[in-house]
């Protein structure tokens, strides 16, 4: 695959803590620099991959969830990830617009490598690094074991959006932190909301969604 290099953008000068993240973030991207056999994989599992890998493990903690003595609490729990995702990804379009961090990539076009095109929106906070994290760390509260396949799946992802040249670290600290805030700080109220709908469920002919 092609590695393309976007035109210099003009930026005032960086600051300590800015030459810290770009260091990491052409650590990691330079791997881009011996690796071309990988970009297509890379590419891939960055955009799409992980996230569909992160969609079967949701998938597998409802299956689980379904054959538990408190099942109504825990496929309860399984549906607050992907709620906990969208719910992050909400909170995050007003905090990107107001942040409006321009891509590594155009600020330092010649410093990095970067393999998905098309990406002129804000850098700060990374949506891949938020979407995964918000959803690992609510199935950590309710399947321990899947959760921490889950949250090294989140992390696999924030490491592939430096690879591909699209976030600088910081990009993807915030995205986690501002997942796993979502996840864990409204998780009482939606299961609060939840238990009784899945509760509801378990009486009628649907009841196989919600037990085994």
């Amino acid at each position: 695959m092609t590695v393309y290099a976007l035109p210099a953008a003009s930026s005032a000068p960086p600051l300590a803590a800015d030459n810290v993240d770009l260091d990491v973030l052409k650590g990691v991207n330079g791997f881009a620099d011996d690796t071309s056999w990988a970009h297509g994989a890379m590419e891939f599992l960055g955009e799409f991959g992980l996230l569909a890998v992160l969609g079967l493990i949701v998938g597998l903690a409802w299956f689980r969830a379904r054959k538990r003595p408190d099942h109504d609490v825990a496929v309860a729990g399984v549906l607050w990830a992907p709620i906990a995702a969208l719910i992050a990804e909400l909170a995050n379009m007003p905090l990107r617009d107001w942040v409006d961090r321009p891509r590594p990539f155009v600020t330092h076009p010649a410093e990095i490598h970067v393999l998905v095109e098309g990406k002129d929106d804000p850098s700060f906070a990374s949506d891949h690094a938020l979407l995964t994290m918000s959803i690992a760390v609510a199935l950590l509260l309710v399947d321990r074991k899947l959760g921490a396949v889950a949250v090294l799946v989140a992390v696999l992802q924030g490491l592939a959006r430096l690879y591909v040249g699209v976030h600088y670290p910081t990009d993807v600290i915030g995205g986690f932190a501002l997942g796993a805030l979502v996840a864990l700080a409204l998780s009482p109220l939606a299961l609060r909301a939840l238990l009784p709908l899945v509760r509801r469920l378990e009486r009628t002919p649907l009841r196989p969604l919600v037990a085994a």
